[in-house]
């Protein structure tokens, strides 16, 4: 698991991009007139963004390379370590379908895509009515740990996802198929606890096809397990604040009984085979004025996640060596990783339609790596600064300037400064944004 100045003329671009599509026009219907309980709704999200790094630092936070992909938490990655081309980029756009299937079910189907990929994001089915509270999601979906986690990224505060749930849950959050059930208690006070069977990943069996003649028909020696692999359980709270004022805080965890990673080098893979689990805590307090437009809002959230890996390595030579024939398997060592993370934030509307935002980040706080005799590294940490301005509730333009203190594997720490300028316009029926 980066940004001259901007000027009048970026923001007509950015505006061009967001908004140049006329052949995606958003809809809502339904499918009888006389029964309102089924019905499709349809909405397009379309992100522009301008990116420019300022002053180049380093890209990576030591120690937590494995199972990054993108760089930049949207899911689809552009180039550099952040994820962005330097000037105009389609940021992460959504196709959102949400219907109601009669009594029993509502259904989501969410495709994320930019100027080079398209993904099915979520697709699933809640149910209704069952009693007692209780409810069930089917399908594959982000999972309720934690709370940025579940939220898509027009619903974020920031332009990005804060470095800990995308380095310790990948660029897109820990988004997984399979199955939740949660339950609502009988109380005055929100009470919601929720536990989630999902696939999870694994590297299974594969080939070395493509390789040199030395590597052909070697396996990989990992094991397929069957699904469920990864297990999670959560609790939210909220109290009773009065109309004025509303939190919420909750608790999650999670276990991967099969956590898998592959390094290649130029004489063997490396193969890491293993389970993992994490534990965090979050909470979220929000104020209202009761002023026109979000005047005198604010808003505090904040999350910390810590994540243990536990694995054997086992290495597959390429070609005879010293350690043995080709082909040959040797487990070579066992180890542990302990890592950490925390995030915390706030938000003010300073004006009618504007707000701000400051954010303070660091990765790391606890950072053994646990291969050979083991290695510590430092604290990664970020700062970000944003001014948000909303001249209608489903557009808003975005401005973040971040400080990025990244450690690197030779604990060396280089900063680097980025700025971002994001426009999010959201078309047809969309649903109010949860808690």
């Amino acid at each position: 698991m980066n940004h001259n100045l901007f000027c009048r003329s970026s923001l007509t671009g950015l505006a061009t991009v967001a908004l140049a599509a006329p052949g995606l026009a958003a809809a809502q219907w339904t499918a009888s007139s006389e029964d309102p309980t089924w019905g499709v709704d349809v909405s397009l999200i379309l992100e522009g963004v301008y990116y420019n790094a300022l002053s180049q630092g380093n890209d990576e936070p030591a120690g937590f390379d494995d199972g990054h992909d993108h760089g930049h938490g949207h899911g689809h990655g552009h180039g550099d370590g952040h994820g962005f081309d330097e000037g105009f980029n389609l940021g992460h756009s959504e196709l959102a379908f949400q219907a109601r299937l009669g009594d029993l079910f509502d259904g989501v189907l969410i495709i994320g895509f930019d100027d080079s990929d398209l993904e099915l994001e979520e697709a699933y089915l809640t149910t209704r009515a069952l009693p007692a509270g209780f409810q069930i999601k089917a399908g594959k979906f982000l999972s309720d740990i934690g709370y940025i986690n579940s939220r898509h990224p027009h619903d974020w505060d920031f332009v990005d996802r804060p470095l800990v749930n995308e380095y310790l849950f990948g660029d897109h959050g820990l988004q997984e198929t399979g199955v939740q059930a949660t339950w609502l208690a009988p109380t005055e006070t929100y009470t919601q606890l929720g536990v989630e069977l999902l696939q999870g990943e694994t590297s299974g069996i594969a080939n070395y096809e493509g390789r040199q003649s030395a590597r052909n028909g070697q396996e990989r020696i990992l094991r397929d397990r069957s699904g469920p692999r990864l297990i999670t359980a959560f609790a939210k709270f909220g109290p009773d604040l009065g109309p004025d004022r509303a939190a919420q805080f909750g608790v999650s965890g999670g276990y991967a009984r099969s956590f898998q990673a592959t390094d290649e080098h130029k004489t063997r893979f490396e193969d890491w085979d293993g389970s993992a689990w994490f534990a965090g805590l979050d909470a979220v307090y929000k104020h209202s004025s009761g002023r026109a437009y979000g005047h005198g809002d604010w808003r505090l959230q904040g999350e910390y996640f810590y994540r243990e890996i536990d694995v054997d390595r086992r290495d597959v030579n390429f070609e005879a060596d010293g350690n043995g024939p080709e082909g040959f398997v040797r487990n070579v060592a066992s180890f542990k990783n302990k890592q950490d993370g925390i995030y915390v934030q706030g938000v003010y509307g300073f004006a009618p339609r504007w707000e701000a935002g400051l954010r303070a980040e660091a990765l790391g706080l606890t950072n053994d790596i646990g291969r050979g005799n083991g290695t510590s590294f430092g604290t990664s940490y970020r700062q970000s600064a944003q001014v948000t301005f909303r001249p209608t509730e489903p557009v808003f333009l975005r401005a973040q300037l971040s400080q990025n203190d990244f450690i690197d594997d030779d604990d060396r720490r280089d900063r680097g400064l980025e700025f971002m300028l994001q426009l999010n316009v959201a078309l047809g029926a969309h649903g109010a944004h949860r808690f």
